[in-house]
């Protein structure tokens, strides 16, 4: 049923870039509303959960080329055109189908992601 309600390109999203309800809210969040700025305090608030997992999912989301943060403020601005269409449909899929899409996150292994994390280059390493 999943595959029927979620294209094969928002799963692969998903897959790679969504490691919880938490983080995919917290894109969703900063996407509707992209002239506000957002700090973790705020997001925090917002989100109904802890600063330091906020923290956790904006820095993957940062790093994912999903947001851009500067001086603690955190902005949607997606990469590349590809990404910025696929989140806008992933948004629209997530309003419909809230259930299979968390459903789909909840089964999705997080510790492929953070074995392959280790793996990864990044400029402040």
């Amino acid at each position: 049923m999943t595959d029927e309600l979620i294209p094969a390109d928002i799963r692969g999203f998903i897959v790679r870039h969504i490691d919880s309800v938490t983080q995919l809210e917290a894109l969703l969040l900063l996407r509707g509303s992209p002239g506000e700025t957002w700090d973790l305090p705020r997001a925090a608030r917002r989100l109904y959960t802890t600063e330091q997992e906020v923290a956790e999912v904006l820095a993957l989301l940062c790093n994912d080329g999903l947001l851009r943060v500067s001086d603690g403020i955190f902005r949607y601005d997606c990469a590349t055109p590809e990404q910025r269409d696929l989140v806008d449909r992933l948004a629209d899929i997530y309003a419909r189908h809230l259930i299979p899409v968390t459903n789909m996150i909840h089964a999705k292994p997080r510790r492929i992601r953070q074995f392959a994390d280790a793996f990864r280059f990044r400029k402040d390493r």
